[in-house]
């Protein structure tokens, strides 16, 4: 009987367990996480804060699903080291757990920058269930709110404090919101929905003080002005939990690097979801992509691969899907690039509808597509990016607003496996 330990609780972790499980019935499966209840959906989070959904409704699985799976399930542990030569895993508190075969799914973390007085009260992070509590249990007595950061999850945060009220203010260095998400001209269309709703957003500064006592009662701008605010909201990206296997041979980059298999550069041992660098196939080159569903289907592959199966994962694909006061935007693959360096960029707009289109090729490949306001066919796109499907035939109909599956079923292999 093997051992299988993973570390990680969430989309990828629980992705392997059902794999082994399919493989094998009887094998031990221990997980290891650091927080403190069973797995949920984090992307959800922001709709828990918001009030769309409710706590149960944030769970990823029923509390029934370790014990019907044979599942250990250790909570509260955070895994210090991992030590591939002695086949073991060093928590924290000293405590030690063997194995035959390991999947690091460690995700990420928020990024804190060194700003005066950061650590005061009143200042969170927005990537746990824990941090949209402590949020909401505040959130009565706060009144305003400022976000640092204008991603997707400081976005995010930002809707779901103006959902419940709070009078918000998005900061952001750059000079359009979520610069790794979307265009210019694709974001501006987000950037009007969030200020038509109540969400002001500044451009061009940056937070250098939290001002306050204990708690924070204001923030001060890289251009002097000083911002009123009981409750800022820090969302400046995530970096990938590598530090477990710092001064291993296990091979790092911007995250844990595996191959075709899932398997680190250690001998039975795997990573998948936010922590895994793998092969991007927009790109052609290693990335971490940290999405639900990449680490879905990466937690799929490396829990059939922790038993042997041997199976390849093709690569992942930057994928977002998002929707802001009614407003729907999909980017698949290469969002942005300049107009040089042999990309194509088709673009397709309609004010009066408020549609926006773009569609990026090279050498009459589809490497990326945003779709604003109309994404129907994403799914089509999404399939001509992953299959490198050659375009040119039909590359003038992309943008179409009837452009769907016969326009192209003759130029692709396998179309009964084909989804719209």
């Amino acid at each position: 009987m093997k051992r299988h330990l993973i570390i990680g609780n969430s989309a990828a972790g629980v992705a392997a367990c059902e794999a082994i499980r399919k493989k094998n019935a009887k094998d031990k499966i221990t997980i290891i996480s650091d927080e403190g209840r069973q797995a949920y959906c984090r992307c959800l989070i922001s709709y828990y804060l918001a009030g769309d959904v409710k706590e149960k409704d944030v769970a990823y699985r029923p509390e029934s699903f370790y014990r019907d799976n044979g599942i250990e399930l250790v909570l509260n542990k955070k895994v210090a080291r991992v030590e591939p030569g002695k086949s073991v895993v060093r928590c924290a508190d000293g405590t030690e757990y063997g194995f035959d075969s390991l999947l690091i799914a460690t995700g990420a973390s928020p990024r804190l920058p060194k700003i005066k007085g950061i650590d005061k009260a009143g200042v969170f992070t927005f990537r746990t269930m824990k941090d949209a509590g402590d949020i909401a249990g505040v959130l009565p007595a706060a009144g305003s709110a400022c976000v640092l950061g204008g991603g997707l999850v400081g976005l995010k945060a930002a809707y779901a404090l103006n959902k419940r009220g709070a009078r918000v203010k998005v900061i952001v260095k750059s000079d359009h919101v979520l610069s790794q998400v979307l265009d210019r001209e694709a974001a501006s269309l987000i950037q009007k929905r969030l200020e038509a709703n109540g969400i002001e957003i500044i451009f061009g500064h940056d937070v250098t003080e939290v001002a306050g006592d204990e708690r924070v009662k204001a923030v001060a701008l890289d251009s002097g002005k000083v911002i009123t605010s009981s409750l800022l909201i820090v969302c400046k990206g995530v970096s990938p939990n590598t530090g477990l296997v710092g001064g291993t041979d296990i091979k790092v980059k911007t995250g844990i690097v595996a191959d075709a298999l899932l398997r680190t550069s250690a001998p039975s041992i795997f990573a998948a979801g936010d922590v895994c660098e793998s092969y991007d196939i927009a790109r052609g080159e290693t990335a971490v992509n940290a999405l639900w569903t990449v680490a879905v289907e990466q937690g799929k592959a490396a829990g059939a691969n922790m038993c042997g199966a041997n199976v390849p994962y093709d690569g992942s694909l930057g994928m977002n899907s998002l929707e802001f006061f009614g407003l729907q935007t999909i980017s698949l693959g290469v969002h942005d690039v300049r107009d040089d360096g042999g990309f194509e960029q088709i673009r397709v707009r309609s004010a009066k509808a408020g549609v926006y289109k773009k569609f990026v090729i090279k050498n009459n490949i589809l490497v990326g597509a945003v779709l604003a306001g109309d994404v129907r066919s994403s799914g089509l796109f999404l399939r001509l990016i992953r299959d490198r499907v050659d375009v040119a035939p039909f590359k003038d109909r992309l943008g179409a607003e009837n452009f769907s599956f016969p326009e192209i079923k003759d130029f692709v292999k396998d179309t009964e496996k084909m989804y719209v």
